[in-house]
């Protein structure tokens, strides 16, 4: 008897333990960058979902295109549209990314594409209305005498830190996913402990008897 209830709870601890090291949370999000749309896929563990099929509707389920993510789980859309983007993307194993730009960060490509029908971004205080035409110079502001960055300035900076910040979330992201089966390890090894404890005091009462 004691046998069988050693075996139940060693097999169901197994099956515990096997669940979250198989299942993994999907990361995806999507983003303005420069003319176009930029986004990124992968899964909590570190891992980048390479190769994958991207589908682009929009809020009606209608259409856009389809994309495909590089080696580092990376892709582009170039938007022609300036309505909210959904991103749907089968990862295969039941994992599937979906996930929404906002029609306002669509109208943003679309301004620096030069879309009339799209509305640029309002200027910051004291500064000057960017538009998809002609970049204002360097130049300092009328009213604080502070610098005043260009737009290609401004995406360039936002790319390098785009660039930079990449590969710190897949980490972060890893961390968290490594550290949580960490927690749960140490917390099946007590319980266990626990049992055997349990299990040599009833034998010694036994040999006793």
């Amino acid at each position: 008897m004691i046998r069988n209830t050693v075996f139940t709870i060693f097999l169901a601890l197994g099956c515990g333990l096997a669940a979250p090291a198989l299942a993994h949370k999907v990361l995806a999000s999507a983003y303005p960058s420069g003319t176009v749309i930029e986004g990124q896929i992968g899964f909590s563990n570190g891992d980048m979902a390479k190769d994958a099929k991207v589908e682009v509707q929009g809020p009606d389920g209608a259409p856009l295109g389809e994309t495909v993510t590089d080696e580092q789980g990376s892709f582009t859309f170039t938007p022609s549209q300036p309505v909210a983007h959904v991103f749907k993307a089968d990862l295969g194993a039941g994992h599937l990314a979906q996930f929404t730009l906002p029609a306002e960060d669509v109208a943003q490509v679309l301004a620096l594409q030069g879309d009339p029908g799209a509305k640029p971004s309002a200027p910051p205080p004291g500064g000057v209305a960017l538009t998809g035409g002609a970049m204002p110079s360097e130049t300092p502001g009328p009213a604080s005498g502070a610098m005043t960055l260009s737009r290609a300035d401004e995406l360039a900076i936002a790319k390098l830190v785009r660039d930079e910040i990449r590969p710190l979330t897949r980490e972060i992201a890893a961390y968290k996913e490594h550290n949580g089966l960490q927690t749960i390890l140490g917390g099946i090894g007590y319980i266990v402990g626990l049992f055997g404890i349990g299990f040599y005091v009833a034998a010694r009462r036994r040999m006793g008897g």
